[in-house]
């Protein structure tokens, strides 16, 4: 079984105190990175290091690229090295530089926690047709961590999130159950030294998600109504169920965006006398409406705490396609939002969209920048590639499960092992929730789309 982890990331940015940060604006981002670092000039290279039943690629592209490896005889910490004294690395105010070769045992373990919380949402969800709270969360939110087996994660669940895509071509499609927005309990604050608010979002599910992710044409998000940014733009699908609204939804009211930004700006000012984290996750869609809010927080400014300080925003990125454009791309990295993106190798999802036009497509030799590049979809963030399942069935490939099964595996045998049973697993669980053949369809479909829109059809 070959692991293969390779981390594309943008040039250093300095770690900001509380101190440093108060009284930046949000539009002084771009300020703050001047004053970082200067960029490497090392040429790009490729290494290979393998060991027994395992192989690793370094994969150099954007300098200074930093590899991540989980190594089985990875480092142990140094001493006194909490995430209490370290969390702001391990969001990646750094972006992850210095933790990753080999994977630091904090940074495995948080990429693991909170790919927990994701998966949370699929175990909530209601999928049985005769129930009335069918495509929805079973449970409420008082119990629903519990109900699910992560009493002692130490969150509070504060609100759910419900989402509509806007489906021209059809009846409209009433809201779903996306997600959910939690606080870190006191007890949890004090081990991660900070109060964490976390939003967590699950992947495609119903029939409408699936038409909405095939909308893959490229559009202005225009967020900030005071400068519309016309070259920021965003896939339309996710757009779609990011910012719809669905009046007649009988647990809530507003579009996902409108929800979502009441309730972080809520949070926000009910602890801004104390250290605060923004966190989203993500698995497959969910991961796209991560980095959409993300974005948009930042975008609006409203990431600050009672003194006027930056609260960092990090996204954590499970099995995630691309979402935007180079201008997407080069406006979050100018906010600082950080993202951490897990991918399968083998996974098809995250080479999507932009399997013609992506971020390989837009330069000529490294230097000259070709005319279509504003329509190439661009990765954000810091990749940490997995490769996992040699099998043909996408949904294998692109199961949360394997994902978060393979991090946990601290030794090789281990990986061999669960590498089997985690097929089975993820078999069986596509088979459980219908989506093979829906998965197949979208698939294809995807691909038509692209090819149409590449050739301006």
């Amino acid at each position: 079984m070959a692991v293969h982890l390779t981390m594309h990331q943008p040039s250093p940015r300095l770690c900001t105190t509380p101190h440093q940060q108060r009284g930046i604006a949000s539009t002084t981002a771009a300020a703050v990175a001047a004053v970082a670092a200067p960029p490497s000039t090392f040429a790009p290279q490729t290494t290979r290091l393998s060991a027994p039943s395992i192989a690793v690629n370094v994969r150099h592209t954007m300098p200074p690229p930093v590899v991540v490896l989980p190594e089985t005889r990875a480092k142990t910490k140094k001493s006194g090295e909490t995430l209490a004294t370290m969390w702001r690395e391990i969001q990646g105010c750094r972006d992850w530089a210095g933790l990753v070769e080999p994977l630091h045992p904090l940074l495995r373990a948080e990429i693991v926690r909170y790919g927990e919380l994701v998966a949370a949402t699929y175990k909530a969800f209601d999928l049985d047709a005769g129930s009335k709270r069918y495509l929805n969360c079973k449970y409420g939110k008082a119990r629903m961590l519990e109900s699910v087996g992560m009493s002692s994660a130490g969150y509070t669940v504060t609100r759910y999130i419900y989402a509509a895509p806007d489906i021209s071509a059809g009846p409209p499609c009433p809201s779903r159950w996306i997600g959910y927005v939690a606080v870190a309990s006191d007890d949890a604050a004090r081990r991660l030294g900070r109060r964490d608010l976390v939003v967590s979002f699950r992947g495609t599910v119903t029939g409408s998600e699936w038409v909405a992710n095939m909308m893959s044409s490229l559009e202005p998000a225009r967020f900030d109504p005071a400068d519309a940014r016309p070259d920021v733009k965003v896939e339309s699908g996710f757009l779609s169920v990011y910012t719809s609204d669905d009046a007649t939804c009988r647990f809530t009211c507003g579009s996902c965006r409108n929800q979502l930004l009441s309730e972080v700006t809520r949070l926000i000012n009910k602890y801004k006398h104390e250290e605060i984290s923004i966190t989203l996750a993500g698995h497959s869609m969910g991961s796209s409406l991560a980095l959409l809010l993300g974005y948009d927080l930042a975008e609006l400014g409203l990431n600050r705490d009672g003194h006027g300080n930056t609260v960092p925003i990090t996204v954590y990125s499970f099995a995630g396609p691309r979402v935007g454009n180079t201008g997407f791309k080069n406006r979050c990295d100018e906010l600082g939002v950080k993202v951490l993106r897990v991918v399968n190798v083998n996974d098809p999802i995250t080479k999507m969209p932009g399997i013609f036009l992506n971020e390989n497509s837009r330069v000529l030799g490294g230097r000259l920048e070709l005319p279509w590049s504003c329509a190439c979809y661009t990765h954000v963030g810091v990749e940490l590639a997995l490769d996992f399942f040699k099998a043909r069935d996408p949904a294998c490939v692109h199961d949360l499960e394997a994902y978060l099964g393979l991090l946990k595996c601290p030794t090789i045998e281990k990986v061999k092992k669960d590498g089997e049973d985690l097929i089975s697993k993820a078999k069986k669980f596509v088979l459980r929730q219908n989506f093979d053949t829906a998965w197949r369809w979208q698939m294809a479909a995807i691909q038509v789309g692209e090819l149409v829109q590449y050739m301006g059809m």
